[in-house]
């Protein structure tokens, strides 16, 4: 029995060990990709839940482009120098350096090229049928916002991302029709602002 239980304990340390390098091997291995997501809301005190969907693109490195399709429209992206985010029903655009926008944020991680230089990481146990990674930023600034950041992998497929942030509302993407390493459209991560729309500059 206690061969047994010393070997469970072995599998599932190598299971997290696993998922670490999962994590080192995507960041190396895939250099753009697209994918669906999911992304739910949860309110600190777990009373409420909000759900989004959309798409996600990126391409290493600092080039991504979120969009969010339901419940409201929204754009999200960084074309390597430059963050945009443009809010449809508000009819207004946002724009910040990228240094000042993606810095240690979910983007940097799954985007930048400075993984272990931005992030300690360190295995989480397996949980919703997910093997978990934690990812805690190196720098220790206020800008960072956000309590803990972790990524989910299903064997060496990426499939969630879980953020708690500085109040304590918790994100989950879950991704699905994961394509990696796949062709982008030239355009895909340029932004031109609508006509007609106000231009926040930060």
């Amino acid at each position: 029995m206690r061969l047994w239980f010393l070997m469970a304990l072995w599998l599932a340390g190598a299971a997290h060990a696993d998922a670490v390098q999962a994590l080192r091997d995507f960041t190396r291995e895939v250099q753009s990709g697209r994918a669906t997501f999911t992304q739910v809301v949860t309110a600190a005190d777990s009373a409420k839940k909000k759900t989004s969907s959309g798409s996600f693109e990126f391409a290493r490195p600092n080039r991504f482009r979120f969009v969010y399709t339901k419940p409201y429209e929204q754009t999200i992206v960084g074309d390597g120098q430059k963050v945009w985010l443009y809010d449809v029903d508000l009819q207004q655009v946002s724009v910040r350096p990228m240094d000042q926008a993606l810095g240690t944020t979910p983007a940097a991680l799954l985007a930048g090229a400075q993984l272990d230089k931005d992030f300690e990481l360190t295995a989480q146990p397996s949980a919703q049928g997910l093997d978990w990674v934690q990812a805690t930023p190196r720098a220790k600034t206020e800008s960072v916002g956000f309590q803990s950041l972790r990524v989910g992998f299903k064997g060496k497929d990426l499939a969630a991302l879980e953020l708690v942030d500085s109040f304590g509302q918790r994100s989950l993407l879950t991704f699905s029709d994961l394509a990696i390493n796949a062709p982008l459209a030239a355009d895909a991560f340029r932004f031109t602002p609508p006509p007609g729309v106000e231009v926040l500059r930060q």
